[in-house]
């Protein structure tokens, strides 16, 4: 029986939709105080909590329906992070710093049996667990909406650590080339973008990354890409965080569309990465 986190419910019912397997009622509450409270009213003998860490709060949820599916009678669960917090602080990049992507792995591994995550920021995270952990690659699936007559495609990576997601998206769209931009990260805030040799004048570019958050470094990937006379340029990526004005920088920097998956909901959610989460279950 799915155990559907707040901010997965679409993708906890495709889910639901995919394997057969029915919807425990969940019920979500916040008390005055700001304290969040979750209720599963009735669960299988196997729990399949499937919760997006997006938030604190998020955290926070996840464990609650953990320990709730177990109070309601499950004697096993499994946890699916579609969107995994914290995944990329995976080491201490100062002195001092907290591996934040290990400490959550840890709290999230008292309430389960096993664990799956789609497309980490790096698959490494999965060894933080304390019980069994598999790191689901669903970046296929961004091939599906993309235009059948795309114009000799060029699907291009941000950096050279997403190169890999570039070629399974050309894989599973059937056809194009693969390359990726030099980025070279100065501070948290300044990313120097150095483009790639491809050409990619009268192309259609797919540019694919595992996650947008602020959506600058991407922004001005697709301004480099429009002054070197590319046909169109589009953006995919697994997990569209898109916080804050990442969607107005997209587009003033002439994207044709932003393509993302149901891993974190968001309006750009295209398709879904249910049929990969059924197959590794």
């Amino acid at each position: 029986m799915i155990v559907s986190g707040s901010s997965t419910q679409a993708l906890a019912a495709e889910l639901a939709a995919v394997t057969g397997e029915s919807l425990a009622p969940v019920e979500f509450q916040r008390f005055p105080d700001g304290e969040g409270m979750v209720r599963v009213d009735e669960v299988d003998d196997h729990a399949l909590v499937v919760a997006s860490t997006v938030s604190d709060e998020a955290h926070i949820e996840c464990l609650q329906l953990q320990d709730a599916a177990r109070e309601a009678g499950a004697s096993q669960v499994t946890t699916v992070l579609p969107y995994m917090g914290y995944a990329r602080q995976d080491r201490a990049f100062e002195e001092g710093e907290p591996v934040s992507a290990r400490a959550v792995a840890r709290a999230i591994s008292t309430g389960t049996d096993r664990i799956l995550t789609v497309n980490p920021h790096e698959d490494a995270v999965c060894d933080y667990f304390t019980v069994p952990a598999e790191a689901v690659d669903a970046a296929g699936c961004l091939a599906n909406p993309l235009p059948d007559d795309l114009a000799d495609p060029l699907f291009l990576s941000p950096d050279e650590g997403a190169i890999d997601l570039a070629r399974t998206v050309a894989d599973a769209y059937g056809r194009g080339d693969t390359d990726y931009f030099e980025k070279t990260r100065h501070s948290g805030t300044d990313v120097e973008i150095t483009p790639s040799d491809a050409a990619v004048g009268d192309r259609d570019v797919v540019l694919v990354d595992d996650i947008i958050a602020t959506g600058s470094t991407m922004s001005e990937s697709v301004a480099v890409l429009n002054d070197r006379d590319a046909r169109s340029v589009y953006v995919t990526c697994v997990h569209p965080l898109l916080a804050s004005n990442a969607v107005l920088k997209l587009s003033r920097a002439g994207v044709e569309t932003i393509y993302g998956t149901d891993t974190i909901e968001r309006s750009v959610s295209e398709v879904s990465v249910a049929p990969a989460i059924a197959d590794a279950l």
